[in-house]
């Protein structure tokens, strides 16, 4: 009997082929389930983070804020607009505080936020960070879904709605309105400088930096009593 060519088709058991491409569809159908369970997982969590939202009314001169609940935090979804002396609005104009809020020295922002409020400190900021993705992606996260530079804006998918208030030099000049949002920590750095969280309208990630506390930028304040819950609206 003349051996099959090596360039012959090789014969296969008649229930070899259906058992392969059986094992095939079970393979690929199992990727597909865990893609589907994957995203499930995702979006479940990121409702366990988000949870509810409300607002808070500030008894010194009764403007309201958006306040919203992230993991076991409850933070502003405003920035302060508080007006005392020194503070500014972004780029001079009055009608940007409406929008963005003031700005404040570092030791103004220290001072100011209302009562059962502080300002967050950097590892309060770590933990935002953390429960919205990781730095990787929490500026994509916590970035309003609009107001950003040629359209670069975030998900805001926990409500968190920051907005790019720019920042006012130590010399006076203004800077970074639409591409930069940047916020104070209530820790300090060396070289009489302090630490503030920075998102930025090109990157989707979320830096911690470190700059002169004489300039002037956006303030987030979180509830001292971080443990009570909002009610969902």
């Amino acid at each position: 009997m003349r051996k099959p060519s090596r360039f012959s088709p090789l014969r296969r058991n008649p229930v070899q082929t259906p058992t392969i491409l059986f094992i095939i569809f079970l393979h690929k159908r199992s990727r597909m389930e865990f893609r589907c369970y994957r995203t499930f997982l995702l979006f479940f969590a990121s409702a366990m983070f988000v949870a509810c939202s409300d607002s808070f009314t500030d008894p010194r001169d009764e403007q309201s804020y958006d306040i919203v609940q992230i993991g076991s935090d409850v933070w502003m979804a405003e920035n302060l607009n508080f007006d005392i002396d020194g503070s500014v609005c972004p780029e001079g104009d009055k009608r940007n505080c409406s929008k963005f809020g003031r700005l404040y020295t570092w030791e103004m922002a220290r001072s100011f936020c209302p009562e059962g409020w502080r300002l967050p400190n950097s590892a309060d900021f770590g933990r935002l960070i953390a429960n919205v993705g990781g730095a990787e992606v929490a500026g994509e996260a916590l970035k309003s879904k609009r107001g950003w530079y040629k359209k670069k804006n975030g998900s805001d998918a926990f409500g968190f709605k920051a907005l790019p208030a720019g920042f006012r030099k130590a010399g006076g000049d203004f800077d970074g309105i639409g591409g930069y949002a940047h916020f104070w920590t209530a820790s300090s750095a060396p070289l009489e400088r302090a630490e503030f969280m920075m998102l930025e309208f090109s990157k989707k990630a979320a830096v911690m930096d470190a700059a002169g506390r004489g300039e002037l930028r956006s303030v987030r304040c979180i509830r001292e009593q971080s443990n009570i819950k909002v009610k969902s609206i």
